[in-house]
């Protein structure tokens, strides 16, 4: 770990060992909460915060809503990362609240449907229903419809790529922005950044 940030080291030097890759889904998700505990600190202190649960295509979908204080807020619906398999709303808890009270805005954080048990396009059709939810609830929520955003990590930040393109071929919301955190957009593993740090960075290549 030469020449690695001291901040990133110490983050790593914290996280449990064990590998998602030679574990079952449950098991690998029961592993990614005790990592989002390890790794997590005091979380910022935000105006609302609300669970809710939005009906669409893809059945009902569990989302939490951070707000700033005022009315009228730019929005943000948030994916969370962990390879279509992992993940749920406590995991990206700590960045919606940072998120929500930095940018000064809403955060719609979606805990969409997993892989394997929901095949795609589930988790595609639940998060893209959920962006149309806010859409129409925005008067309720106190959010701006004119000013929407769409982001994720990871498997997340798939996602919403793919929902910014998905809207824009239905007819569906108008996005203002994409917010796109270490982002899955291809499936190739032979990249020069694959290769260099397939191993001792937490995420491993067989891992992916």
């Amino acid at each position: 770990m030469t020449g690695l940030d001291p901040q990133i080291a110490r983050v790593l030097a914290r996280m449990p060992a064990a590998s998602r890759a030679e574990v079952d889904a449950a098991e690998a998700r029961r592993a990614s909460r005790v990592r989002a505990q390890v790794l997590r600190r005091d979380v910022q202190s935000v105006d609302r915060v609300s669970d809710r649960t939005v009906r669409t295509s893809a059945g009902d979908v569990a989302v939490r809503i951070y707000a700033s204080a005022g009315a009228s807020l730019p929005v943000l619906v948030f994916l969370h990362g962990g390879g279509w398999v992992v993940g749920d709303l406590d995991g990206p808890d700590a960045l919606c609240r940072t998120l929500a009270d930095r940018a000064h805005c809403m955060v719609v954080s979606v805990d969409y449907p997993l892989a394997p048990e929901h095949k795609f396009p589930a988790a595609l059709e639940a998060s893209y229903g959920v962006v149309g939810w806010v859409r129409d609830a925005a008067g309720e929520l106190g959010a701006d419809p004119d000013r929407m955003a769409v982001g994720g990590e990871s498997a997340g930040g798939n996602l919403a790529a793919v929902i910014a393109q998905v809207s824009r071929d239905r007819g569906g919301p108008a996005l203002s922005l994409q917010l796109l955190i270490t982002p899955a957009l291809d499936h190739a593993f032979d990249t020069a950044s694959y290769l260099e740090n397939a191993e001792g960075y937490g995420l491993t290549r067989r891992e992916m």
